[in-house]
């Protein structure tokens, strides 16, 4: 009738469902591949993810994989990066998976081009704010999966490197608070050692309220005191409200203050 392949494809996602319009545009992609097209193969490859977020999450991962497959092969590494960023996000709202969501999010510590090497890597040349939460992410979710070694490395790299930068220096005490939170964890001692090097590294971060809240922790947990704990805690939440993450790390500090399964697992 005249129409092009190009020009029909959108149209699909007007006239059918969600799952037919990602199988038309995953169709476009193969014969595109055919056409050796790579870069119209793998934009319609994109569209095919997009189209099937919601209907099929892992038909979108699926899809957003082969584009990415040939967005390396091209060397288009930063296209790439992006990509691998929706997947992630995919797994963290559509599937809920926590440990393919930092798979995703990894930061392998090999060469930039080597076999194996992370394209989130390779991005760090291109897209720096990017590339930050990419590792804040990994962090996070490391710390939840108590792999709290690999979230003190990244919040300690990325609090050195805006500590110094006019516009995110003030970011820089989150990350170094957080690292000593992964700190506390796993020993007091090594939170007292952290505590001491960031104030060194960073003398703005000795006024924070962070640091001022993590040196009465540390008091309270030498005292075995858990009311003085709730209520150093109680007081930093009445003006900075704790989120979800800071909530659960600083609860399981508390624990080791109450002993294994003991007290009410509660910090207010």
């Amino acid at each position: 009738m005249g129409c092009s392949m190009r020009g029909f494809v959108p149209l699909c996602l007007i006239v059918v469902s969600s799952s037919a319009a990602g199988n038309a545009f995953c169709q476009a992609a193969k014969l595109h591949m055919q056409l050796q097209s790579k870069h119209d193969s793998a934009t319609s490859f994109v569209d095919a993810g997009n189209a099937y977020k919601k209907a099929d999450p892992q038909e979108a991962i699926n899809c957003l994989n082969a584009a990415i497959d040939i967005y390396t092969d091209m060397g288009r590494f930063t296209i790439a990066a992006k990509h691998h960023i929706t997947i992630a996000e995919i797994y963290e709202t559509e599937l809920v998976d926590i440990e393919k969501i930092l798979a995703k999010f990894h930061v392998h510590d090999t060469h930039r081009g080597a076999p194996g090497a992370s394209v989130v890597t390779s991005l760090a040349l291109y897209l720096k704010p990017v590339t930050n939460k990419c590792l804040l992410k990994v962090a996070a979710y490391a710390a939840q999966l108590e792999q709290y070694q690999k979230a003190i490395e990244i919040y300690e790299q990325v609090g050195a490197n805006t500590m110094d930068n006019p516009l995110l220096k003030y970011s820089a005490k989150d990350y170094f608070f957080k690292a000593a939170l992964c700190h506390f964890i796993v020993d007091e001692l090594n939170a007292k050692l952290a505590l001491e090097k960031y104030e060194e590294m960073f003398p703005a971060f000795t006024d924070s309220r962070e640091c001022k809240l993590l040196k009465k922790l540390l008091e309270a947990h030498e005292e075995q005191n858990s009311e003085a704990y709730t209520e150093a805690v109680k007081e930093f939440d009445s003006i900075s409200r704790l989120d979800q993450w800071l909530t659960t790390m600083l609860l399981r500090i508390k624990k080791s203050i109450q002993g294994d399964g003991e007290g009410d697992g509660d910090l207010k």
